[in-house]
């Protein structure tokens, strides 16, 4: 059963090879990370562990049983009660509800464990299951999304108001 996991030093390697074998697969809908991107993957990781000590990000990683990375699951920006989400999943997993599992729990898991009160995500209008994973995770459509912000498609602006657990 795939466990979503907070983000550690330790899962580098499984997090670039996620990354590497799903490159392809990723540039259909959203622009390319680019060569950089995995060539300084080591420092990329280490920053981005750095912004969740910060507080100011929390990232997770959906880890199957044999430890590989199926998917990537983070809040950015927390601030005020509110996150932005974003999230990936490996091509072989897609269109199974592993992505809608997973943002339903990593909302679970923003109201528990970072005391949030609103998840916001956006995604390009044509990218069809992303819509579909918002809207059966709990997510409405509030408004339209800054082309820039999304690989400078046209999108939606998608919001999830949680229940803050006691």
């Amino acid at each position: 059963m795939p466990e979503l996991r907070r983000l550690h030093a330790g899962h580098a390697p499984a997090v670039l090879a996620f990354e590497l074998a799903n490159r392809a697969y990723f540039a259909a809908s959203v622009p390319d990370r680019g060569d950089e991107f995995y060539d300084r993957f080591a420092d990329r990781h280490s920053a981005l562990l750095a912004e969740q000590e910060a507080g100011i990000c929390a990232f997770y990683v959906l880890a199957a049983e044999d430890g590989s990375v199926l998917g990537r699951f983070n809040l950015y920006d927390l601030e005020n009660g509110a996150a932005v989400l974003g999230y990936r999943v490996a091509q072989h997993v897609s269109g199974r509800g592993v992505a809608t599992a997973a943002v339903r729990e990593l909302c679970r898991l923003a109201a528990a464990r970072h005391g949030l009160r609103t998840v916001r995500a956006a995604t390009s209008r044509d990218n069809v299951a992303s819509q579909r994973v918002l809207a059966k995770a709990g997510f409405v459509p509030v408004g339209p999304a800054d082309p820039a912000g999304i690989g400078g498609k046209p999108g939606t602006w998608y919001q999830r108001d949680l229940e803050v657990q006691p």
